[in-house]
C-alpha cells in the first residue's frame, strides 16, 4: 500500500529522522508497507495536489494521512484521468494531525505514527450479511390536533400521512380534509422502519371519517363541549344531544357507539406527544419523538423525508444457540444479553424449544457439538431489525454464543496486534489503547487536538496513547482487552461520550473490574483499565488530564498468537500469556484470584457433599461441558476452564448443593483448571436381585426416606426400589404371572 502523509503547512514536526523511524518500523511489521514515506508533503490538498493525483493513477492501494480533506481527495481522484474508480480501488484515510501531530510531544510521536499507519493499512474486514428495510413513506403522526396537522402539511408531497389526534392535546384542525384523521389514545406501538404496527382506542362519539367539518355540532352544543378538532369533552357534556340533531344528515355522532379498537401498519412514526411511545435508550429506526421542541421537530421532519426507499445495515450480531447458557431444562441461567440490550432487540423465549435462528442454526449440530446436552427449555431471540449494533450483548456473553461481526473480535484483535507491533518496532513503550466511538469519540479527540494546537496549556493526545475508533464502545470486552495486554499494550481505556446507555456503562465497568482483578492478582503493577467520561468541548480539560495518567506494568515480551474467533479461546490464550509473563512476585502467585461476582465468566463450583445425591441433573443442565459424570462409577467431575458461571447447575440442583464462586485458579500454573477433577463420588448401590451397581447408596436412601412410608411402596414394592431397572421389570412381570396363575 502506498502511503502519503502531509505536515499540514509545517504544523507537524514530521522530520526526516522521525519518518525514518516510521519507515523502519513499518518495514518490520508483517502486513505493513513503508512505500511512499520518503518525505512528508506540506500542502498535499492544495499546492501539491499533483502528487496525490499521480499516486491515485497507480494501481496499488492508497492511504492518505489526512481525514479533514477526505471529501476533496475523493473528488480529486474521481476527476483524475487514468485513476481507477473508487469501487475498484477505494482510498483509505487516517487522521495523523489531531491524534498525533498536534500534541506537545509530537516530536516523539514516531512510534505512534507507525502504529496508526500500520492499523490503517490493514485490509477491510470481510463484509457481513445485511438486514433490509423497505419504507413506502406511510407515516403516522401522533399528537395534539393543531401540531399534528402542521407537521403533516410539512410532510405532504413526500410522505403519505395519517394523523392520530390526541384528544387531550388541545388545538383544532383546519376545515379542509386533506389527510386521514383518527381520534383516540394510542394503546400499542411496535415494530421498526417499514414495519410499525399501531393500535389505538377511540371513545369519541364523532366519527371523523363521516364528519364533514361543517361545525353545526360546535354551534349547537350548549356547554361548548365540542372543540374544533371535533372531539367531545364527555366530562363537560350534559346529554342534551343537540349535536346529534344538528348532525342528523351526516349521522357522524353516536353516543351509543362502543369504544373502537383500530390497528394499522405504517413505515414511519412521528410522535409529538410529551411522553414517547418507546422508553428504551435507543428507539427503533423509523420512530422519532420530537415532543413540543421546535428544533427537534424541524430536525425530525427533515429526517423523515429521507426514510423512503430500501435500506440495508449490517447484521451486527451472530447467534449460535449451541453455545448459549441462557436456558436448559426449563431453567433460566445467564440472561446478561437480555438485561444489557438498550433497544429490546433480545428477548427470552422459554417455550421456544428446538428452534433455530440465522447462521448459527445451520451449525447447531455441526462439528464440536457432539456430547453437548440438548437445549431443552428455551432460548434467546435476537431481532436484527431492532439491533443498533452496540455489541454490548456480545461483550457480556460469557460463552461467545453472541458474537460481534462488524468487525469481528478476531479481526479487531489482529488490527490491534499490528498497531502494537509497529509501535514497538519503532521503539515505543507503555502504549495505552484509547477505545472510542466513531462519532462522538472521534469528534472529541479531534477537538482536543485542535485545542492543543491553539492553546499551549493543552497537552493533546499523548504520544503513547493510541486512539482506536469502534462502531460502538460497548462492542469489546474482557477477552479482547486482555489479549491487547498480551500483545504488548500497557493499558486499555474506553472513552464514554454520553452516547452509551446506562446499562452499557455498568457492563463495561463490571468487565473492567474483572480484568483489573486478574492482572493485579498476577502481580502487574498499576491501573490497566479505565473508563474515561467526556461529553463535549466543556470536558476537554478533564479529558486532557485523564490521558496523561501514568503507565502501568505490561508484559516483558508480547505474544505472537493472534486473536481467535472463539471468545473463550481468545480469553484462554490471553490468560496463558499473562500468567507466563508474570513479573517477579516476592510472595509468589496466590492459589486463586478472587473475581467480582458481577459478570464474571470464570470460576469454580462449591459442592455440599452432605446434600449431593449424585443425581447428575447438573450435568444435563451444564451448557459448556464443565460438569461431567463417569460412566464407570458414581462421580461428578468438573473442569474449571469450561465453567462460564451461568448458574444453570445451581438452579437445576434439586438438593441446593451447589454454589458459584468466581475466581481464576492458578494451581499448578493454572494447568489444574484445565483438568477434570472429582467434585463428589459415592459407593454405588447394588441391585438386591442381580448385584449390578446402579445409582448411589445415598440417593437410594434419600428415595426410601421420602416415599418408603407410602402404602404403594410396601412389601415387594419396597424391595423393588432396591433393584436396577432391568430387574424391576423382570420382578414385576414374574409377580404378574404369579397373580394370573393364582386366579386360575
Amino acid at each position: 500500500m502506498k502511503t502519503l502523509i502531509c505536515d499540514c503547512n509545517r504544523s507537524m514536526p514530521l522530520t526526516p529522522a522521525l519518518l525514518g523511524q516510521v519507515r523502519q518500523a513499518l518495514a518490520a511489521t508483517p502486513g505493513a508497507s513503508a512505500d511512499g514515506l520518503e518525505a512528508a508533503h506540506h500542502l498535499l490538498c492544495r499546492r501539491e495536489a499533483g502528487a496525490f493525483q499521480r499516486a491515485a493513477q497507480g494501481g496499488e492501494p492508497l492511504l492518505v494521512g489526512c481525514t479533514q480533506e477526505q471529501r476533496l481527495f475523493t473528488e480529486l481522484a474521481a476527476q483524475t484521468a487514468g485513476a481507477p474508480g473508487l469501487q475498484e480501488r477505494p482510498i483509505h484515510f487516517v487522521n495523523l494531525r489531531e491524534t498525533a501531530g498536534w500534541s506537545r510531544d509530537a516530536a516523539q510521536a514516531g512510534p505512534k505514527l507507525a502504529a496508526l499507519i500500520a492499523a490503517a493499512q490493514r485490509p477491510e474486514p470481510e463484509p457481513v450479511p445485511a438486514v433490509s428495510y423497505r419504507s413506502e413513506g406511510r407515516c403516522l403522526v401522533i399528537g395534539p390536533a393543531e401540531a399534528a396537522e402542521v407537521a403533516a402539511r410539512q410532510l405532504a408531497g413526500t410522505l403519505e400521512v395519517t394523523l392520530l389526534v390526541d384528544a387531550a392535546g388541545g388545538g383544532g384542525l383546519t376545515q379542509s380534509h386533506d389527510f386521514p384523521v383518527h381520534a383516540g389514545t394510542l394503546r400499542r406501538l411496535s415494530g421498526w422502519l417499514g414495519a410499525f404496527e399501531a393500535e389505538w382506542e377511540s371513545r369519541n362519539p364523532i366519527d371523523l371519517d363521516l364528519c364533514t367539518r361543517c361545525n353545526a355540532c360546535v354551534r349547537a352544543c350548549p356547554e361548548g363541549a365540542i372543540n374544533l378538532a371535533w372531539q367531545v369533552d364527555l366530562a363537560a357534556c350534559r346529554g342534551h344531544r343537540a349535536c346529534v340533531a344538528a348532525c342528523d344528515s351526516a349521522g357522524a355522532i353516536d353516543f351509543d357507539r362502543a369504544p373502537l379498537i383500530s390497528s394499522q401498519r405504517f413505515d414511519l412514526v412521528l410522535d409529538l406527544r410529551a411522553s414517547p411511545a418507546f422508553t428504551m435508550h435507543q428507539p427503533p429506526q423509523g420512530y422519532l419523538h420530537a415532543g413540543a421542541d421546535p428544533l427537534r421537530r424541524a430536525m425530525a421532519l427533515l429526517q423523515l423525508r429521507d426514510w423512503v426507499g430500501e435500506f440495508d445495515k449490517p447484521r451486527f450480531v451472530y447467534y449460535e444457540q449451541r453455545l448459549c447458557a441462557h436456558s436448559r431444562n426449563e431453567q433460566i441461567g445467564c440472561d446478561a444479553c437480555v438485561e444489557v440490550c438498550s433497544t429490546r432487540a433480545i428477548r427470552s423465549e422459554p417455550s421456544a424449544k428446538g428452534q433455530t435462528q440465522g447462521a448459527g442454526a445451520a451449525r447447531a449440530r455441526g462439528p464440536g457439538s457432539a456430547g453437548l446436552p440438548p437445549a431443552l427449555g428455551g432460548r434467546i431471540m435476537v431481532e436484527p431489525h431492532l439491533c443498533a449494533g452496540c455489541g454490548a450483548c456480545t461483550t457480556v456473553c460469557p460463552t461467545g454464543a453472541l458474537s460481534f461481526r462488524a468487525p469481528s473480535a478476531a479481526e479487531q484483535g489482529r488490527r490491534w496486534q499490528a498497531m502494537l507491533s509497529a509501535y514497538r518496532a519503532a521503539g515505543g513503550r507503555d502504549a495505552a489503547l484509547l477505545l472510542h466511538s466513531q462519532e462522538g469519540g472521534t469528534r472529541l479527540i479531534d477537538e482536543l487536538g485542535r485545542a492543543a494546537r491553539l492553546d499551549a496549556s493543552v497537552h493533546g493526545v499523548p504520544a503513547r496513547v493510541l486512539p482506536v475508533a469502534l462502531w460502538h464502545t460497548a462492542s469489546t470486552g474482557l477477552e479482547v482487552w486482555l489479549m491487547a495486554l498480551a500483545h504488548g499494550a500497557s493499558q486499555v481505556w474506553v472513552l464514554l461520550t454520553g452516547e452509551e446507555a446506562p446499562q452499557y456503562r455498568q457492563a463495561l465497568g463490571e468487565q473492567m473490574a474483572i480484568a483489573q482483578a486478574v492482572v493485579s492478582g498476577l502481580g502487574y503493577a498499576g491501573e490497566h483499565f479505565r473508563l474515561i467520561e467526556a461529553r463535549d468541548a466543556r470536558d476537554l480539560a478533564a479529558l486532557d488530564a485523564a490521558l496523561q495518567a501514568p503507565s502501568a506494568q505490561g508484559v516483558a515480551a508480547p505474544t505472537a498468537v493472534v486473536a481467535q474467533a472463539d471468545k473463550r479461546a481468545s480469553l484462554e490464550l490471553a490468560l496463558e500469556h499473562l500468567i507466563a509473563q508474570v513479573p517477579v512476585v516476592p510472595a509468589g502467585l496466590p492459589e486463586a484470584i478472587a473475581l467480582p461476582a458481577a459478570g464474571a465468566p470464570l470460576g469454580t463450583l462449591r459442592l455440599d457433599r452432605q446434600r449431593c445425591t449424585l443425581c447428575l441433573s447438573c450435568v444435563g443442565a451444564c451448557p459448556s461441558q464443565a460438569l461431567a459424570d463417569n460412566p464407570e462409577r458414581p462421580q461428578l467431575r468438573f473442569t474449571e476452564k469450561n465453567c462460564v458461571q451461568c448458574g444453570l447447575c445451581v438452579k437445576t440442583c434439586p438438593e441446593d448443593a451447589l454454589q458459584l464462586e468466581p475466581r481464576l485458579w492458578l494451581a499448578d500454573g493454572a494447568r489444574a483448571r484445565k483438568t477434570a477433577r472429582v467434585l463428589h463420588e459415592a459407593e454405588p448401590a447394588q441391585c438386591v436381585r442381580c448385584g449390578k451397581p446402579f445409582g448411589t447408596l445415598q440417593a437410594l436412601q434419600a428415595v426410601m426416606a421420602r416415599i418408603g412410608h407410602h402404602p404403594a411402596f410396601q412389601g415387594a414394592a419396597a424391595e423393588r426400589l432396591k433393584m436396577c431397572s432391568d430387574c424391576r421389570v423382570i420382578d414385576m412381570a414374574s409377580r404378574t404371572r404369579e397373580v394370573r396363575i393364582t386366579d386360575l
